[in-house]
């Protein structure tokens, strides 16, 4: 299982590279620079902390995974089943 650090790390580096897209697309329909900006800046916020919440109830679901159990990982880095 990920730490819950890790998890948010990867859910504000997708969302950095996310909200540059909107930004970008935002900019495009738009043709403001400004109003672009405060779309991509609200968008990191609110789906940053709808990733992490994400995630973090997909390590839970045993769906797809060959054991069918999740898997734990220890402070050492050793996995060990739940």
């Amino acid at each position: 299982m990920d730490s819950h650090s890790r998890s948010f790390a990867k859910a504000l580096s997708w969302r950095a590279t996310g909200s540059l897209d909107t930004m970008l697309l935002s900019f495009v329909i738009t043709g403001n620079l400004k109003i672009a900006a405060t779309i991509g800046l609200t968008e990191i916020i609110t789906k940053s902390l709808l990733y992490y919440a994400h995630e973090r109830v997909w390590l839970r679901i045993p769906y797809g995974r060959s054991d069918g159990k999740a898997n734990i990982v220890s402070g050492q880095g050793i996995e060990q089943e739940a």
